[in-house]
């Protein structure tokens, strides 16, 4: 045969094989495609990974689908600079036609994205960042929090400090969105004195001059909220510098999983707040906490137990829904329902679509295998919604 017979008896066999398989309804379904956006690069990358490792966990105990649907998962790094992480978003729907962009671990990279997503009808499914606008009057029915708002993990500080009966505190964060909601998110509960409010560029990871100031506004309690790296430096020097045994360490996302492993006992004791950790007693969360220790070899911080929230809320949504994308409010309505088996327990959409759970204080400890986690003290709050929902327009 020629080679030109050879090439149209080949194309012949293979337009009879797909007519076959689509007689037989045994025809492929272009998969399901999300746009994974992460913080995979500097000192912040640890977040990211958890994240990452935590959605990417769910979507392998789906047997790579996501609502039975064969599922593409791409991944791209942020960098933690807003305008890299538009153009990628960009990308990810211009280019590859994703169907869910997930992930977004800072809020200031959140707030950039935010609408280059939304306004293109593409579900933006959060595993992290919760800022207050996107919350409130900012809420769109294309955005979903799997995880929480960001002043309500500060907010159990507040209670907490208010219940301690501590008069006086410094509060300290990095000079942007999320720092800004820790705050506000403090002060809410807490009615003593606040000594001071101290804003930090955002990436600082020198804390002397910092100390020396709460040092000596001698406060009954310090609240802070550094994550990443910034929270590892602070963390060793407040130990450093003797605070510790005087001045009562109260953070949120400062001391945690991603931290623990490079401050070691240095954290030791220290009190946060979650809505989870991983001792947690839910089934749902027991299996993912063994799964994923087995799977990557670390303890995971509630980033990744958000990310696999993430995965799980697409999934059962897509189940709803057949596995199709296009009727955009079946899909939201699917979503809305969060027909699955959280790791943090309860868990359902407020009117804004952030969740309405509990909340917990936490404290730092040292597991009889070495590794350190953060294990629940004692509930704060129960299905407790964030302040932002009234001004939110959907119903």
């Amino acid at each position: 045969m020629s080679l030109k017979g050879l090439l149209a008896a080949t194309a012949l066999t293979g337009t009879l094989l797909a007519g076959a398989l689509a007689s037989s309804g045994a025809a492929l379904a272009d998969p399901v495609k999300v746009g994974l956006v992460s913080t995979l690069s500097g000192p912040s990358a640890v977040l990211g990974q958890h994240m990452r490792d935590g959605f990417l966990l769910a979507v392998k105990e789906l047997g790579g689908k996501l609502g039975g649907q064969e599922t593409d998962v791409i991944v791209v790094d942020d960098e933690l600079k807003p305008d890299v992480a538009v153009q990628k978003v960009k990308g990810l729907i211009e280019r590859d036609h994703v169907d869910f962009v997930a992930g977004v671990v800072f809020s200031n990279v959140m707030g950039a994205v935010v609408k280059p997503v939304t306004a293109n009808d593409v579900f933006l499914i959060s595993g992290n960042a919760g800022p207050s606008p996107i919350a409130g009057a900012g809420c769109s029915p294309f955005f979903f929090s799997a995880s929480y708002q960001n002043d309500q993990v500060h907010e159990v500080l507040g209670q907490y400090a208010q219940n301690k009966g501590y008069k006086k505190v410094v509060l300290m964060a990095p000079n942007y969105q999320a720092g800004k909601d820790s705050l506000a998110g403090f002060k809410r509960h807490y009615k003593g004195e606040v000594l001071d409010e101290i804003y930090t560029p955002l990436g600082q990871l020198d804390f002397s001059a910092e100390l020396a100031k709460i040092a000596a506004a001698k406060p009954d309690a310090i609240f802070t909220f550094m994550p990443g790296g910034m929270g590892v430096n602070l963390v060793k020097q407040y130990r450093q510098a003797g605070l510790a045994d005087t001045i009562p360490f109260l953070s949120a996302f400062t001391v945690d999983e991603t931290t623990l492993p490079a401050t070691g006992e240095a954290a030791a004791g220290f009190y946060s707040g979650a809505p989870w950790a991983p001792n947690l007693d839910v089934p749902a969360n027991k299996a993912f906490v063994a799964a994923f220790e087995k799977e990557y070899g670390y303890v995971p911080a509630l980033y990744a137990a958000q990310g696999y929230d993430a995965a799980k809320l697409i999934d059962s949504a897509l189940k709803a829904t057949g596995g199709k994308t296009a009727d955009k409010e079946a899909l939201r309505a699917a979503l809305k329902k969060a027909d699955f088996a959280s790791v943090r327990g309860n868990f359902k959409f407020n009117t804004n679509q952030f969740p309405i759970q509990d909340f917990y204080l936490v404290e730092a400890t040292k597991r009889p295998d070495g590794k350190f986690q953060t294990q629940v003290v004692e509930k704060i709050f129960s299905d407790y919604g964030d302040a932002y929902a009234e001004k939110c327009k959907m119903k």
